[in-house]
């Protein structure tokens, strides 16, 4: 009887183990292939559900006058990190009879350079009466009140005001959202760091003490804000600081 050769069966084994292992293995599904960096942010209301959304720039309600582009939904993402830092300030709001409205959060790099082009377009004011009366809008680049990046793009920053539930309408600022002008400024009307108000003839006491609730709840959950908008605000440790995403505001699944 011929003697087996052992070493005969190694090819064979090698052959039925990538046929059981081909068979076992699966390509990764589409969803599953990070590809934009979606899968690190969230639906703003799935993780702040009393929050107000009023998405001006998926309406035609800001100072373009257009939808703006990426805005696919009515929707707010942000950083899972961001979401839960403002579901703190939520509940510290509601317990002094507030809501948080939100205008905006995340906002695609698509979005920011619509406003870019809109900004270089001078003859389009379509929108100035309700947003830059008093401002030439061939300064805006030179006034810093549009630029070629935004932290919004990083997914941490927020746009907001507050809800007044006892009569249920907004909180009065004494300045609306994305108004173009030094009234918009945390220290328009008072000192911001110390909540002291200033007389002018712009903005009341009470109206400077409403931006005051809202910027030291913000700024006691971890959000700092910026010298030219009271209504901005950052995550200190945001999770992304020199990433510009650019996928589409719509509901995540």
């Amino acid at each position: 009887m011929k003697r087996f050769n052992s070493w005969l069966l190694i090819p064979l084994i090698l052959f039925v183990g990538f046929i059981l292992l081909s068979r076992c293995w699966k390509a990764p599904s589409e969803a599953s292939v990070p590809s934009d960096g979606s899968e690190y942010f969230v639906t703003l209301t799935d993780a702040v559900p009393d929050a107000i959304l009023e998405i001006r720039y998926f309406s035609t309600y800001n100072f373009v006058g257009r939808r703006i582009d990426g805005y696919m939904e009515p929707t707010a993402l942000m950083t899972k990190v961001a979401a839960d830092s403002l579901r703190a300030v939520s509940e510290d709001v509601k317990a002094l009879g507030y809501r948080l409205k939100v205008y905006d959060a995340y906002r695609p790099q698509m979005a920011v350079d619509h406003f870019v082009r809109w900004a270089a377009d001078i003859p389009d004011t379509l929108m100035r009466t309700y947003f830059y009366p008093d401002v030439d809008k061939s300064l805006l680049f030179e006034l810093e009140y549009i630029a070629e990046k935004s932290g919004h793009t990083r997914g941490s920053t927020v746009d907001l005001t507050l809800f007044d539930m006892r009569t249920e309408k907004e909180l009065d600022m004494g300045g609306t959202f994305d108004w173009f002008g030094h009234e918009s400024h945390p220290d328009f009307g008072g000192n911001p760091e110390t909540a002291e108000y200033l007389p002018n003839d712009t903005i009341t006491e009470e109206q400077f003490q409403h931006r005051m609730i809202l910027r030291q709840a913000m700024l006691r959950h971890g959000f700092h804000a910026i010298s030219s908008e009271w209504w901005h605000f950052t995550l200190d440790n945001e999770p992304f600081p020199d990433t510009y995403f650019n996928f589409p505001v719509k509901q995540l699944n």
